[in-house]
């Protein structure tokens, strides 16, 4: 499988901080990779590197087997930054035709305007446009060169749900197709929504690296939920939470939970078990307080 991008320890340093350290991480043709960790994390670095931007203050990038700061390297490539600005004069067409002008075969103007939901603006200047509206122009942008690998960093900033949904519809087709994306996000849910694998990053390092499936696993507790009056208590619950008759039980053995429960005769109903959601194990993995489990999943998930 052809690898678009590629990162071998790569570290960037800025003076005392260490915004990336070693990350080795492989980009192959037409995954749709989701990058997660807490602010600060080293996410847009980690892109920077990738586009250019920045150069590694040690180990390698590549980016189409070439050095990323080379125009030649960059051809292929769609991104959008977390803040971009857009002179404000400029009309919404105007904008993707210059854009365009760099790429032997752009997408047209009226079918990319469409794909984003920004059709009737074409004639409207930037500066008059809504934050949302601005935002979706810029993502649009990414893709008007028909780009093999994209990389967005925080997308649907200040989006709201309905033009959120319109973009991961776009990001869908564009990987449906063929394309390949590398997006950094807030949401979670649009992590879970987007993505197949998965990268936790956080302090510069990278804590788990797989499938959805593979990250949740990393938090080896269960969640038991199930409707019932006042529980005993019982033996291997790690945390619970009660909200009237719903009990949320956490526990690292829900068979022996479930075999207790039914042996002390307590009435119940709705009963659930599920590994952690993506949230949960995000939260373990980049949590101070998991520092050191994090640093052993993350070697374990690798």
């Amino acid at each position: 499988m052809e690898i678009l991008a590629r990162t071998v320890a790569a570290t960037r340093s800025y003076g005392p901080v260490t915004a990336v350290d070693a990350v080795s991480l492989d980009v192959p043709a037409g995954q749709l990779l989701g990058l997660l960790g807490p602010n600060g994390a080293g996410k847009t670095t980690l892109l920077q590197l990738l586009t250019g931007l920045r150069r590694p203050t040690s180990g390698t990038v590549e980016l189409f087997g070439g050095d990323p700061r080379d125009a030649a390297s960059r051809r292929r490539l769609g991104c959008t930054p977390q803040e971009t600005g857009l002179p404000p004069t400029l009309r919404v067409h105007e904008v993707v035709d210059f854009v365009a002008g760099h790429f032997d075969s752009p997408v047209p103007t009226a079918e990319l305007l469409e794909q984003f939901g920004l059709t009737g603006l074409e004639r409207r200047q930037t500066g008059g446009l809504s934050g949302g509206q601005k935002r979706r122009l810029v993502v649009a942008v990414a893709f008007v060169g028909r780009p093999d690998l994209v990389l967005l960093d925080e997308p649907t900033t200040g989006l709201d749900v309905e033009a959120r949904h319109a973009l991961w519809d776009a990001v869908r087709r564009y990987h449906q197709g063929g394309g390949t994306v590398v997006l950094t996000s807030h949401y979670l849910e649009e992590v879970e929504a987007l993505a197949e694998r998965v990268v936790v990053i956080d302090q510069g390092r990278v804590r788990a690296d797989g499938t959805l499936a593979d990250v949740r696993s990393l938090v080896p507790a269960r969640r038991v939920q199930l409707r019932a009056p006042d529980l005993p208590e019982l033996a291997g619950v790690e945390r619970s939470l009660r909200d009237g008759d719903r009990h949320e039980l956490w526990t690292a053995d829900s068979d022996a939970l479930v075999r207790q429960l039914v042996t002390t005769k307590v009435p119940f109903r709705d009963l659930e078990v599920a590994t952690a959601s993506l949230e949960e194990a995000f939260l373990a993995l980049t949590s101070p307080s998991n520092q050191s489990m994090a640093r052993t999943t993350g070697e374990t998930a690798r």
